[in-house]
């Protein structure tokens, strides 16, 4: 005999503070372990370039198929954190780039307040609007496509303003992927918090780098 729907909603329901309290946890421990492998990062000297970011994508996409694909509970837990910090780590040499360019702190300090004060508002807006964004994940995943092709185009054709749109419409997505993911987290009592934290995580480093290069621009230091 299935449940009754009122009990799986009942079950579901009660279910979701702990998800969002277990997410937002896992996800501040993940940022504190990358934010120490970007620092070690930095202390190496690291160059950024060609061979460089494609190592970084290598390990920024294959991790999550790593993570999803462990059956085991704590050992995703772990892996997350070590992806977290290699994720840092990678993205360290790009961070050193832009540090050494005319006003390259307050570039970095500014790309670093955008995302912390675009992730806060979303999630804040998502969490107590308890609107659900399910509706998105079309319109994002064409984006995703949209931002690739233009990605790889601008391997070949190198315009500053090419990489100014790709930056913008790379920030309306991730802005939107976290509705998306806060929304999935809120509403999904069978919600995997590690899975989720996974997300939100990537959504925040590719949201930093994108703002990385909009600062830059406007700093007329691109």
């Amino acid at each position: 005999m299935s449940d009754h729907p009122a009990t799986v909603q009942a079950t579901a329901a009660s279910a979701q503070p702990r998800i969002v309290r277990n997410t937002y946890l896992l996800l501040s421990i993940v940022m504190a372990v990358a934010a120490v492998g970007a620092f070690i990062g930095l202390q190496t000297g690291m160059r950024w370039s060609l061979g460089m970011w494609l190592l970084f994508m290598a390990v920024f996409i294959g991790g999550p198929f790593a993570i999803n694909a462990t059956k085991n509970g704590d050992t995703a837990i772990w892996l997350t954190f070590a992806w977290g910090g290699l994720v840092g780590f990678l993205l360290s040499p790009l961070v050193a780039a832009y540090l050494k360019l005319p006003g390259g702190p307050s570039i970095v300090f500014n790309a670093l307040a955008g995302t912390a004060a675009l992730f806060v508002g979303l999630s804040a807006y998502a969490v107590s609007s308890r609107r659900d964004f399910s509706f998105l994940g079309s319109f994002l995943v064409a984006g995703c496509i949209v931002v690739l092709l233009g990605i790889v185009a601008l391997l070949f054709l190198q315009i500053p303003l090419l990489s100014l749109a790709i930056s913008g419409l790379a920030v309306l997505l991730m802005s939107g992927f976290i509705l998306y993911d806060t929304g999935r987290m809120i509403h999904d009592g069978a919600a995997n918090p590690v899975h989720i934290t996974v997300s939100l995580f990537g959504n925040i480093v590719v949201l930093f780098s994108h703002l990385l290069n909009l600062f830059s621009f406007f700093s007329g230091d691109d």
